[in-house]
């Protein structure tokens, strides 16, 4: 049964969404606070996060900032805020989507949904690579059953989807993809978000990639490739 935690200070929200899901058969927590919310983070290990970005102890930001590791979590964000900044600010710590209040309880049950088969897709092809799950460029070195990466034996610190799109990426070395087709193959069809996303999420990932950064070139007006080496 897929965990999910719900994190928000205004108690009815909060309740409404764990009502929704739980009529969907998730397991679901609740937290009224961000300091309430990582205990059971670290206790429960839920699979799925429901952050509100202004909660009292930490805020949603915080929240994602103080997880020990978000590489197999699916975070969505609640904001009572719509400006590209807030949004991005999210997607730049981890979080997969985001979602402006007030909205519709289905719009959201959709977007954990959709969360919810990307995650299961990466456990379905995890199974399926045990005998062949290392990928390697350079100094790069990717253990994609154990979904940790490593930059000169040193791991680094990636979130989910920036996980899964350098495991993408890796996997295709030499082709370039165009913003959309990412968002297809690595967020899924479902994604609401737009291309942005993908430049955020590579900019995260090249910063962790140090000085091997330039292995996934940007091809100007058409989108990304990895390289096999160093150029």
């Amino acid at each position: 049964m897929t965990k999910i935690l719900v994190a928000d200070d205004e108690e009815n929200i909060t309740n409404a969404i764990a009502y929704a899901l739980e009529r969907e058969d998730y397991q679901v927590y609740k937290a009224y606070d961000g300091k309430e919310a990582l205990d059971i983070i670290r206790e429960e290990q839920p699979d799925i996060l429901i952050l509100d970005i202004m909660m009292p102890e930490y805020n949603g930001y915080d929240v994602c900032k103080n997880i020990e590791n978000t590489s197999q979590m699916g975070i969505i964000m609640l904001t009572a805020k719509s400006t590209l900044v807030d949004k991005i600010l999210g997607l730049e710590l981890g979080a997969d989507d985001y979602i402006t209040k007030p909205f519709e309880m289905q719009e959201l049950l959709a977007r954990v949904r959709s969360l919810q088969r990307r995650i299961n897709k990466n456990d379905d092809v995890s199974k399926e690579l045990i005998d062949d799950n290392i990928l390697e460029i350079d100094g790069i070195k990717v253990n994609v059953l154990e979904r940790v990466a490593y930059v000169d034996n040193k791991q680094i610190d990636l979130k989910a989807r920036e996980f899964d799109l350098l495991v993408f990426l890796m996997k295709n070395v030499k082709i370039t993809f165009t913003r959309d087709i990412i968002l297809d193959r690595v967020w899924d069809m479902d994604y609401y978000g737009g291309t942005r996303t993908v430049d955020i999420h590579i900019q995260r990932i090249r910063k962790q990639l140090g000085k091997y950064s330039s292995l996934i070139k940007t091809i100007p007006k058409v989108g990304y490739k990895m390289l096999e080496h160093m150029e």
